[in-house]
């Protein structure tokens, strides 16, 4: 027992003075209780709506006092015409229309019966379920109310149409998550270990003493992965529209030229791992760990970034994955040209530019 008490001992003192094996047993746990438990939720709360009221009664007065005055819902201007609606849920600065029809309380008294009509935003399908359902159980409970107020059974019947994605099927919001997350990881992982091999093999000292310029070496390991990465986006639009019968509905062409320039940006950012790293393991690790999460947690594609904390969202906004996530979205499921997604398009040059640059800069003063 002695000598078993003394190995135990052993291998304590060994855990304690590791400290990033400290840092994964307690850091690890905590981070992921603080993340998921209080930053990432799938609740939606201050979504943005319009409410346009065609009868200015007091029955819709005081339902619009029960939407304004909750938490889920922040009510814009009124529109007062489909070509104004229409308009706001491309731009996507709404996420839900309220419609109240003319007449609506006299239909209510008369025929016990009303309907209100209700758009949401179901590019997202996950978020506009929820928006959906905030907005049936606000009416629902106002139904209850009308009952024991008029002593019979009155109805108010919400009308929902779901804008982009009438089926609320999954694959208009998993495909463009997926194809962000692919192309990230696959540029990332193919970038650094190709350079970080060479480093490993000794054979980058023969490159660069070789009459090849430092650029045309980068160029040369950047272009495979780049013909590579553009073939996969293919592939995955191809197998988007035959088996998930999910078709761009807005330019090929404008969606591949963002694609194109994700793809320079993902390949940008493998380079300046495989320049601090020193082995394939590490620069893999690097590329998986450091480029998936954000993908997954920071893009739009799981969480709604809106609700999250501030420190995260400013976070968000370093992600390239993330403007990306919105151009297939505003391209491929709402057929929007670049008047639409000229912002996230700058972004991500501007990205890709200044990658490149800091990866070539580095490049040389590494490895020259």
């Amino acid at each position: 027992m002695k000598q078993l008490i003394v190995f135990i001992k052993k291998e304590f003192l060994q855990v304690f003075r590791d400290k990033q094996t400290l840092l994964m047993l307690f850091g690890l746990p905590i981070a992921q209780i603080v993340l998921f438990g209080f930053a990432l939720s799938n609740e939606v709360k201050g979504s943005k709506i319009v409410i346009t009221d065609y009868s200015k009664d007091a029955v819709t007065t005081r339902i619009i006092g029960k939407i304004t005055a909750s938490q889920y819902f922040t009510a814009e201007q009124s529109l007062q015409n489909a070509d104004q609606l229409q308009a706001a849920f491309r731009k996507g600065t709404i996420k839900m229309a309220v419609v109240f029809p003319a007449n609506f309380a006299e239909d209510l008294q008369h025929t016990k019966k009303a309907s209100i009509e209700i758009i949401a935003d179901a590019s997202d399908p996950n978020e506009g379920t929820t928006v959906a359902n905030y907005m049936t159980q606000i009416i629902s409970d106002y139904n209850l109310e009308l009952d024991s107020a008029a002593g019979q059974p009155l109805q108010i019947v919400p009308d929902i149409l779901n804008l982009y994605n009438p089926q609320l099927s999954g694959p208009p919001n998993f495909v463009p998550g997926v194809m962000a997350l692919v192309l990230m990881l696959v540029c990332t992982m193919m970038t650094s270990v190709a350079i970080v091999k060479e480093k490993e093999l000794g054979t980058m000292e023969i490159l660069l003493v070789s009459p090849f310029k430092t650029l045309y070496i980068i160029i040369a390991k950047l272009t495979p992965n780049l013909l590579i990465s553009i073939v996969n986006f293919f592939i995955i639009i191809l197998l988007s529209s035959v088996f998930l019968n999910l078709q761009v509905k807005g330019s090929l062409l404008l969606l591949t030229f963002c694609s194109i320039l994700f793809i320079l940006t993902s390949l940008s950012i493998g380079l300046l791992l495989s320049i601090y790293s020193s082995t394939q393991q590490g620069a893999m690790m690097g590329a998986l760990m450091g480029m998936m999460l954000p993908t997954m947690l920071l893009t739009g594609f799981l969480f709604p970034i809106d609700n999250m904390p501030l420190a995260l969202q400013w976070l968000a906004n370093i992600v390239p994955s993330r403007w990306y996530f919105i151009i297939v979205k505003n391209v491929m499921l709402k057929g929007l040209g670049f008047a639409s997604i000229w912002k996230e398009t700058l972004i991500l040059l501007g990205m890709c530019v200044i990658l490149f640059g800091i990866s070539l800069q580095k490049f040389k003063i590494r490895l020259q």
